[in-house]
């Protein structure tokens, strides 16, 4: 389940040079599922996802697309730029 954005100066560069998105999502969740769930809610063709444990124990998800500047007509939508 994703739990929000995780927005910082690097993701934002990231979103705009690179095609990439990054998101908190819940601690047992896995590559496939995070991608069915970021396909069906957003309604875009996710490329990879890459996933990590930070600092503070969540796991954030990051996310590429396949479609180039979908990461900032995304983030637009979701209201982070």
């Amino acid at each position: 389940m994703i739990q929000h954005p995780f927005v910082t100066e690097k993701a934002t560069l990231m979103a705009e040079k690179d095609n990439v998105l990054q998101f908190i999502v819940d601690v047992n969740d896995t590559k496939p599922k995070v991608k069915r769930e970021i396909e069906s809610l957003f309604n875009v063709k996710v490329e990879r996802i890459n996933i990590m444990m930070t600092m503070k124990g969540k796991k954030k998800a990051i996310v590429s697309f396949s479609k180039p500047n979908t990461a900032t007509e995304l983030a637009s939508r979701l209201g982070i730029f």
